[in-house]
């Protein structure tokens, strides 16, 4: 407990005594379109390990516990053409908005993975459900630290589940959940090579960029998997790896990121057996757009590598 607590303090939580002091400001948060509720639950006085860091062999996953009221809650949702890490993103950009300090944050492999995911609390199927390799989770704290929370993002198939459990002083306003407008699913959601060779050209969608960053992270990505097959088993075919960004920044080091998004495409392929003849690569930076550049949502949308088919001989 002295290790937990001394954690707990270097992010700036505050214990038992500090959560019972004082009204916390109303939290809203948006979640996509066609999201149902599946469970909440409330304990007007009760207590939450909330994980503030990694699981690893020598401390397990280190957590603050919090005594205060808990909410638990839990939703599903159609995940057709978004990954658990879109729907995380857009989440913790609004918790920022509404000035709410990140704690902690991983994906399933940086979180530890099976051991993480079973050191810490999730609420019981089929309210929700954990992929042990594709989930987020991330912890965060409101400005004055009496309040805390934590979001566990996961998916069963094609359907998208999200976990919020907060604690904070007893009769503080509950943490609003509405449904943001709804989001088309690009026709590109499904079957890639379908995709590239009806119309010439597909979004990868699950290849996701941070802001300014060019890296695939680790594991395997299923669409190049899936180009690398394609390509393979048809040697006469050729593909344009195309980076784009969104608006942030100057023109000429967006072309730049992008080309090196579209060349870690590229990388990722030949790695895995694919003739470097049959791929290039390219970048036109933020100049082809897929949404509006205004919000986080449409930034993100922008920031992606399309693969386009431009031989058949």
């Amino acid at each position: 407990m002295s290790i937990t607590r001394r954690r707990a303090e270097f992010f700036g939580l505050c214990l038992a005594g500090c959560l019972a002091a004082g009204p916390a400001a109303a939290l809203e948060l948006a979640l996509p379109s066609g999201a149902r509720e599946t469970v909440s639950r409330e304990t007007p006085a009760g207590a939450y390990d909330l994980p503030i860091a990694a699981w690893s062999s020598e401390t397990g996953v280190p957590v603050a516990s919090l005594d205060g009221e808990v909410l638990r809650k839990a939703w599903r949702m159609s995940g057709a053409g978004i990954t658990t890490g879109q729907v995380l993103g857009r989440l913790r950009e609004q918790l920022l908005e509404n000035g709410f300090d990140i704690i902690f944050e991983c994906a399933a492999r940086s979180c530890g993975g099976f051991d993480f995911r079973f050191g810490i609390e999730v609420l019981r199927a089929p309210n929700m459900y954990v992929d042990l390799s594709d989930y987020r989770f991330l912890s965060a704290k409101s400005s004055d630290a009496t309040q805390a929370l934590s979001l566990l993002v996961s998916r069963d198939g094609d359907t998208v589940f999200v976990q919020l459990i907060e604690v904070g002083p007893p009769g503080r306003p509950a943490v609003t959940v509405s449904q943001a407008p709804s989001v088309s699913v690009p026709a590109d959601a499904g079957d890639v090579i379908a995709r590239l060779e009806q119309v010439g050209h597909v979004v990868l969608a699950d290849l996701e960029f941070a802001s300014g960053s060019a890296s695939l992270g680790d594991g395997p990505v299923q669409s190049l998997d899936a180009v690398v097959s394609y390509l393979t088993e048809n040697p006469t075919r050729r593909i344009t790896f195309v980076g784009h960004t969104d608006a942030t920044g100057s023109l000429e080091a967006n072309v730049a990121l992008s080309r090196r998004r579209a060349e870690a495409a590229m990388s990722y392929v030949t790695s895995r057996g694919v003739a470097s003849s049959q791929v290039a690569a390219d970048g036109v930076g933020f100049l082809s757009p897929r949404a509006t550049n205004l919000t986080a949502e449409g930034r993100e949308a922008n920031r992606r590598v399309e693969a386009v088919l431009i031989s058949v001989e």
